[in-house]
């Protein structure tokens, strides 16, 4: 470990012990549920499914009713799906339909593909076992069951199981209120002109559409200026309209970082060098009842610090149990034989061979490599990585989760 760093797993356990969840529950309609986080359990009213049905389209039968294959029985009823049918009489079949309810005295279900219809006949030309091709009531999900668990980033699958068993709204967590707000002169919005020395803000688009896939309620305060009396006035707004506050840059020592010296002067702060690469500086504290993060201003160590540590904060603010990304073992495709001493974080892509090639250039100031990759390599501290050789790969599509 570098002498004065800490480790990205220390850092991040320190940063998940200081997460408040958020407290406020709303109700809202199951169908507009998705994306949002569950703040209770649900248990079912219902049995699913309501009652015994077919899982395909054939005949109900009486398994007595065929002592052979090639029985015919005369077909006395249809039962298409949402209708009952009649009792079934011995020696007769239904027709019956996916999901529709099996009549009484029917114990099989033979699918149509084993069965010949020959006017007011079926030929059954296979015999069934009892039980065959019958959804069992409460086969599913039983009344009392748990169906969705507290602490849950709903889905849509989980939204439409809650709308299965018949629940029409849904207590979650209120929005996150995360405000952003970036520091340094030199910066220019797109669209106005770019003098010499200037740079655009590029930093200000990454953060806000994270923020938004991770589904917050964004303050956007813009591009402060270098001076310590803006940067106090802006931290004190924010953390009256927000739960989070997330800035990029200004977070080192130097004579116009003003965002240290703010925040010490509103609230408390910790400053944290991460052994880590791309990213090393790290604030995190408190201004008013808010929570602060303070990311370097370099374009790609904020994208990946916000990935690796800003996250799982809003993941466990925002009340979700579960807060770590996975990643999965890959097949590298490139060779990396000078590590560096700090845990690394490598852009990367996957190629047609079902391997990871590596962007040319790793400098933490080219901004092509994270557009470019499909995810990072997290690769630990001064481990040299030879072509061929597994590494453990964290997917964009496991850090927008």
């Amino acid at each position: 470990m570098n002498k004065g760093l800490l480790s990205v797993d220390e850092a991040l356990e320190r940063l998940l012990a200081g997460a408040q969840p958020v407290a406020e529950i709303e109700s809202v309609s199951t169908l507009e549920a998705s994306g949002r986080v569950l703040a209770r359990a649900q248990r079912s009213t219902m049995n699913v499914p309501p009652m015994d049905n077919s899982a395909m389209d054939g005949y109900a039968v009486r398994v007595a009713d065929l002592p052979r294959a090639d029985t015919r029985l005369k077909v006395a009823q249809k039962i298409p799906a949402g209708s009952m049918g009649r009792p079934l009489a011995p020696g007769t079949a239904a027709r019956i339909f996916t999901g529709a309810p099996i009549p009484q005295g029917a114990d099989a279900v033979v699918m149509q593909e084993s069965c010949v219809q020959e006017g007011e006949e079926v030929l059954v030309k296979k015999i069934p076992e009892r039980g065959d091709w019958i959804r069992l009531t409460g086969s599913d999900i039983r009344t009392g069951g748990e169906v969705l668990p507290e602490g849950l980033h709903l889905r849509p699958q989980d939204t439409g199981l809650a709308a299965s068993v018949g629940i029409a709204s849904l207590p979650v967590y209120r929005r996150l209120r995360l405000g952003l707000f970036f520091t340094g002169d030199e910066l220019v919005m797109p669209g106005d002109p770019l003098p010499p020395g200037r740079i655009y803000n590029s930093s200000r688009f990454t953060l806000n559409g994270l923020a938004g896939i991770f589904g917050c309620d964004t303050r956007d305060y813009g591009i402060v200026p270098d001076t310590l009396e803006a940067t106090r006035k802006v931290l004190r707004r924010a953390a009256a309209e927000c739960d989070v506050i997330v800035t990029s840059g200004g977070v080192s020592v130097g004579e116009a970082d003003f965002v240290k010296p703010a925040v010490e002067a509103e609230g408390e702060l910790l400053m944290w060098r991460i052994a880590m690469k791309p990213g090393r500086p790290l604030a995190f504290g408190r201004v008013g009842a808010a929570s602060f993060i303070g990311l370097p201003g370099n374009p790609v160590s904020s994208f990946v610090t916000f990935l690796i540590f800003v996250r799982p904060f809003l993941r466990r603010t925002q009340g979700i149990a579960k807060v770590q990304a996975r990643a999965i073992a890959a097949r590298a495709d490139f060779d990396w034989p000078d590590p560096d001493p700090r845990r690394e974080f490598l852009r990367v892509k996957w190629n047609a061979r079902g391997g990871l090639d590596l962007y040319p250039t790793q400098d933490s100031a080219v901004l092509m490599s994270t557009a470019w990759a499909d995810g990072l390599v997290d690769n630990p501290a001064g481990r040299a990585i030879r072509a061929g050789e597994s590494v453990s790969f964290i997917p964009y599509s496991e850090l927008y989760r």
